[in-house]
């Protein structure tokens, strides 16, 4: 029997399926210290148990993103806040070659504010 995180990936349909396991085990590469957990119905990832990001699939746009926690604190035009007070997102094409370069910058800009926030809290 598949855990949900595992369900939640394999019931994707293609080409998201394809873009959402990669980005997971992008993500995944991004830090020994990085974990992946099923929280609020949603694949999040974590950093020493705060979370960093999570991955899901716009419901307007169709396409896959990452919701960045931190979010608010980055200055990066791309991430999109919507209604949202804490979280910002970055939309994904599925169709398109993945901006592995941006989703890269992005990732370490999250960890870097999750490392500073986790700092504090020690």
């Amino acid at each position: 029997m598949l855990r949900p995180i595992d369900n939640y990936f394999s019931q994707q349909d293609e080409p998201i399926k394809s873009c959402l396991q990669f980005l997971r085990e992008f993500i995944l590469k991004q830090d020994q210290h990085i974990t992946e957990e099923w929280k609020y119905g949603m694949p999040f990832y974590c950093y020493k148990g705060k979370m960093f990001c999570y991955l899901w699939t716009h419901k307007k746009y169709l396409q896959p993103y990452i919701g960045i926690v931190e979010g608010r604190l980055m200055d990066n035009l791309e991430l999109i806040i919507e209604k949202r007070s804490r979280m910002k997102i970055f939309l994904i094409d599925p169709t398109m070659d993945l901006p592995v370069a941006k989703i890269k910058a992005i990732l370490n800009e999250a960890l870097r504010l999750t490392k500073q926030r986790h700092s504090k809290s020690l």
